[in-house]
């Protein structure tokens, strides 16, 4: 059973090599393909990683979002020290038996644990908040950069744009690279849009 399971498939591989090497049922007429050599297939690549360094909306967009983070820590600092004051506040009234009754020193103590867990809320919030607004500006300018190579292909027909992040690609001729151009284009009409 085993057997004509192998067979099966090594017979079905050998049709499908032989469908694609053949045209026409000739094997011997089908010249050979120089190593490499790929026909018709226009492509070219875009570092992103420069792009964004140097995308005006890019950049924009960043220093937006770190004036956000900015004023958000600063926000969360400022309740921080003052939660901070209140608690420091409390132990000293605490260890100088200050407090009129233990009841009244319980209602303080949870008065600033409710506080604190008000301070961790905000925390929270705002980190979403600020999460929110990197999604949505990361889909902006994916959006932007994809409108941008639809428009710029039709003039130059591409048949592939490949995205280069660091080292994700082995090797390719630089003269494929239209980071550049692209770059430019961009910028361009985030100008014109200003």
């Amino acid at each position: 059973m085993k057997t004509n399971k192998f067979f099966g498939v090594l017979l079905a591989g050998v049709v499908a090599l032989t469908f694609c090497q053949c045209k026409n049922g000739d094997v011997a007429t089908q010249p050979a393909a120089a190593p490499g050599a790929v026909t018709g297939i226009r492509i070219a690549y875009v570092e992103i990683d420069t792009l964004l360094a140097h995308y005006q909306f890019y950049i924009d967009m960043a220093e937006d979002l770190l004036r956000k983070e900015e004023n958000s820590r600063l926000l969360l600092t400022e309740k921080a020290n003052e939660f901070q004051g209140e608690v420091d506040t409390f132990n000293k009234k605490l260890q100088n038996n200050v407090f009129s009754s233990q009841e009244r020193a319980q209602q303080e103590q949870n008065r600033l644990a409710k506080k604190q867990q008000e301070l961790q809320e905000l925390n929270d919030r705002l980190s979403a908040e600020l999460a929110g607004v990197n999604e949505n500006n990361s889909a902006k300018v994916s959006e932007a950069i994809q409108t941008f190579l639809k428009q710029y292909n039709e003039e130059k027909g591409y048949n592939i744009i490949l995205t280069k992040i660091g080292d994700n690609i082995l090797y390719i001729d630089s003269a494929m690279n239209i980071t550049d151009e692209v770059l430019a284009g961009l910028n361009a009409n985030y100008s014109a849009a200003e």
